[in-house]
């Protein structure tokens, strides 16, 4: 079984030094490979001599490569440490934005009817978008915050109950880089199967976007779509995914952190 000082969230969340030693590791891979560790000092309010004593610490930990004087960059084993602690990160976020900050925010619905300031509202999510209704049998309910005509964006406080959601499943496809042979090792026939049922298709890589295109299917998403088809299909929508092969096992990876569902199809030609 796993520790508490095993589990990266804890770790930067309960301590100083490693929070400090996060700060330093996404400066230099920002600004790599010259950095002036008295700005970096200044931006994390701590001394000049810290932040050079972290990072050589971290040289000696091969998360810091040191290219000579005031010149650095991150390793592949850094920049591992960095997501899988940016990840803890984002799934606590994930988790207070989702299932704590609701019960004081307000959210903003659509109005599925005509609804006046302080209605007690019904609210649900369909096809990824949240609705608020003046039929209050849902399992959520609100306060409108303001007056809305139907198909309006009206704003919902005191959220209360569990909006009813799942998850959308995502298709991963992997797709050669063209120095193997890229879109043409793609059968069409798989791929058109593969993307049969998602409502959202992405491509990452232009091996991947031409592949979509001569199978005539046109990709709802290319820039920013490994983010993009996370985020759809946190609200609810299925969605596939063309990847190039070099950054197919990372994509998987960064589906698990999350804890989405998702099922992987071979596209190649046998």
């Amino acid at each position: 079984m796993t520790g508490l000082s095993d589990d990266p969230l804890y770790v930067i969340l309960r301590s100083k030094r490693e929070a400090t030693r996060f700060q330093i590791l996404v400066e230099i891979a920002e600004h790599q490979p010259a950095i002036r560790q008295q700005e970096v000092a200044a931006k994390l309010g701590v001394t000049p001599q810290a932040v050079s004593e972290y990072i050589r610490e971290m040289v000696d930990e091969g998360l810091v490569m040191a290219q000579g004087r005031g010149r650095y960059e991150v390793t592949k084993n850094g920049i591992e440490w960095v997501l899988r602690h940016a990840e803890a990160l984002e799934a606590y976020a994930r988790h207070v934005n989702r299932d704590i900050i609701r019960q004081v925010a307000v959210w903003t619905a659509v109005a599925r009817d005509d609804i006046a300031k302080g209605d007690t509202v019904g609210v649900f999510m369909r096809a990824g978008w949240l609705y608020a209704t003046k039929e209050t049998e849902q399992s959520a309910t609100g306060l409108a915050t303001m007056d809305a005509a139907a198909g309006e964006d009206v704003g919902v406080a005191h959220l209360s109950g569990i909006i009813e959601h799942a998850e959308g499943l995502v298709h991963v496809c992997k797709v050669p880089r063209v120095e193997r042979g890229g879109s043409r090792q793609v059968r069409a026939d798989l791929l058109r199967e593969a993307v049969r049922d998602a409502e959202m298709v992405a491509a990452v890589g232009l091996e991947s976007y031409v592949a979509l295109k001569k199978a005539n299917i046109e990709p709802d998403m290319f820039f920013g779509s490994r983010e993009g088809v996370i985020e759809a299909a946190f609200h609810g929508r299925e969605c596939a995914i063309l990847i190039v092969d070099e950054e197919f096992t990372d994509f998987l990876k960064r589906l698990e952190t999350v804890g989405l569902t998702y099922t992987i199809h071979d596209l190649i030609a046998p």
